[in-house]
């Protein structure tokens, strides 16, 4: 489904400062999985995430997903088949707008349209619909603007969008690090919920390690550009996985779930 062949990537190239996070990094994701990506910052999660959505460019691989190259596609047009949830709940959506323009502008990904067009009144009941899978009653704000919602409210909102139109990979990179425990908990069941339904193939940047197994179909660690841990899930604990990670990283201990 995907597959990362050769890739390459440096950082403040040809200085003191550089930076190699990748180098002949191989990789493959099957469709309709659910990996977690674990490791410290720095060992490459995010940019990986980055190189994958087109946000940065590789010097060197392929991206390939569903047998087609996208190094070429630029990251707005990769957007019409990849969807991504940021880990700061305003970074997947329009805070001045309200939520009835944000989840219009979704919808429209990728098409061309002018302002005064933005909002199909035909798929308002549909648009309510979707938003009551959320069970937080913001089918009945259409009309209010998303900086008012909570933190919680943004992102889940941010995850409805993201998967509406049923990308073909969705990207989660540590959607839940800024949220209170609860939240966390309400949106990762959602999250769960919206993947199944869609049958959505996904990867997860996550620190919680309980939700990293109780999530995820396959569980993979980086550790400086590299995967030092690929297993299934079932075929790990998590004081194995917990053990695995400090061991590499005696400065810094894993989030364990709270």
């Amino acid at each position: 489904m995907l597959d990362i062949k050769n890739m390459s990537k440096s950082f403040n190239i040809g200085t003191d400062n550089e930076t190699n996070i990748f180098t002949s990094f191989d990789f493959h994701i099957n469709k309709g999985e659910c990996t977690g990506i674990l490791g410290a910052n720095g060992c490459g999660k995010s940019t990986l995430f980055n190189i994958i959505s087109g946000a940065i460019i590789q010097e060197e691989g392929d991206i390939i997903l569903n047998g087609e190259n996208i190094n070429r596609l630029k990251e707005n047009e990769r957007a019409k088949f990849i969807g991504r949830v940021h880990q700061n709940p305003s970074a997947g959506v329009s805070p001045s707008l309200t939520i009835l323009e944000n989840i219009s502008l979704s919808d429209k990904k990728c098409q061309k349209f002018g302002l005064r067009k933005l909002i199909n009144k035909n798929k308002i009941s549909q648009y309510r619909e979707m938003l009551s899978t959320l069970d937080l009653g913001l089918e009945n704000k259409l009309d209010t603007e998303v900086k008012f919602l909570s933190g919680g409210q943004r992102q889940s909102l941010s995850l409805l969008m993201a998967t509406m139109n049923k990308p073909e990979l969705l990207l989660l990179d540590e959607h839940t690090a800024a949220l209170d425990p609860k939240t966390s908990r309400l949106i990762m069941e959602k999250t769960k919920e919206l993947i199944n339904t869609h049958s959505i193939t996904t990867m997860m940047i996550s620190h919680n390690v309980r939700d990293a197994i109780k999530y995820s179909d396959r569980i993979v660690m980086l550790d400086k550009g590299r995967v030092i841990l690929d297993v299934k899930n079932g075929c790990i604990t998590e004081k194995e996985l917990l053990n695995i990670y400090n061991s590499r990283n005696s400065g810094m201990m894993f989030q364990e779930a709270v």
